[in-house]
């Protein structure tokens, strides 16, 4: 009996030392039990008024929404490199999180090398619309053309000097929708108008926007837009020069109250909801989502601050109602 308790003993003990030094599994994502647990990459500061910071507005709502103890998120941002955004998913996706976010087009790349490695893991990434037929990766993009053709319009009205100037970044995804859409408003209402289009190359360089912005207002230009966070280089050169402002991404009138007109916002709770939604059913990717005025991911934001003609506001409630309803074509991404 003595030799058999032995044998038994080792044999407990040979077991944990096989298990203890198996091969390792990739983590997969929490159970059930606990909260949703979210974790997202940017390539910008979360309060940079504009793309990231409107992710981590969503963020925030959502946990609002679902509590605390029913959801949580972390952030890694200003992740520029990517690929230390590379390694950050990675080390994510290895912790077991529910949900990671790529909050970049220029991590498109990375995410689909990484996200086979992680099966039981979902992924999002945008802005972009391509899940590259992978079943645990979503996309979402915006059609910020929308909102950029309703501020077209808007701007048109407002044009006393004949000419607009724009500061956009990357000739790439939301921006260069957005810039296009802008354009198509503006001549859509005024075909006289020249509009200056500057791409300074960068999304976050806010010195070379405030460059393209001087170049504009030295050209004529007394009403701008741009998009992506470089853009405060650009508002700021408004706000010392008195020339108008339209925003897109986030609400940027704090930045400059007296001369910020209207903001398009992107609100990603539309997409976050879903996604959510469907990951706790067990789809873990494979769905590709839009923000749109007709859903509401995309919203007309009007600077209280800044006293906006009645009948020029009217204009831009109309053209955002004619998109919705199909009356109005844009002749933009597909629109």
């Amino acid at each position: 009996m003595k030799k058999f308790g032995k044998l038994v003993v080792l044999l407990l003990l040979a077991a944990v030392l096989v298990t203890a030094c198996g091969p390792t599994q990739e983590a997969g994502p929490t159970g059930s039990e606990g909260p949703f647990k979210v974790a997202v990459v940017t390539p910008s500061a979360i309060n940079d008024l504009a793309f990231s910071q409107s992710m981590y507005d969503a963020l925030v709502a959502i946990q609002t929404e679902m509590g605390e103890e029913n959801f949580e998120f972390v952030i890694s941002d200003s992740m520029f490199v990517v690929d230390d955004a590379a390694a950050a998913i990675r080390d994510y996706a290895s912790q077991g999180y529910n949900l990671i976010v790529a909050h970049g087009s220029q991590y498109g790349a990375a995410l689909q090398e990484i996200a086979p490695d992680f099966p039981e893991t979902s992924f999002a990434w945008g802005t972009a619309g391509d899940t590259f037929g992978l079943p645990n990766v979503f996309a979402y993009e915006a059609f910020s053309q929308e909102g950029g053709y309703v501020s077209g319009v808007l701007a048109a009205a407002l044009n006393k000097s004949g000419v607009i100037g724009v500061v956009g970044p990357v000739e790439v995804g939301d921006a260069k929708l957005y810039v296009d859409g802008f354009v198509a408003g503006v001549k859509a209402t005024n075909p006289d108008i020249t509009v200056n289009v500057n791409y300074t190359g960068s999304f976050s360089d806010v010195a070379l926007a405030s460059e393209a912005a001087q170049t504009h207002i030295g050209a004529g230009a007394d009403v701008m837009t741009g998009s992506a966070q470089m853009v405060v280089g650009a508002v700021g050169v408004a706000k010392e020069k008195g020339v108008l402002w339209f925003g897109t991404q986030a609400d940027q009138a704090s930045l400059a109250p007296d001369i910020v007109v209207a903001c398009q916002i992107y609100d990603w709770t539309v997409v976050l909801r879903d996604i959510i939604s469907l990951v706790k059913e067990g789809t873990l990717g494979g769905k590709a989502y839009a923000l749109s005025l007709e859903n509401e991911g995309l919203k007309m934001v009007y600077n209280p601050g800044y006293a906006l003609p009645d009948d020029v506001k009217a204009l831009g409630d109309a053209a955002a109602e004619g998109i919705v309803n199909g009356t109005i074509t844009i002749g933009v991404g597909g629109e």
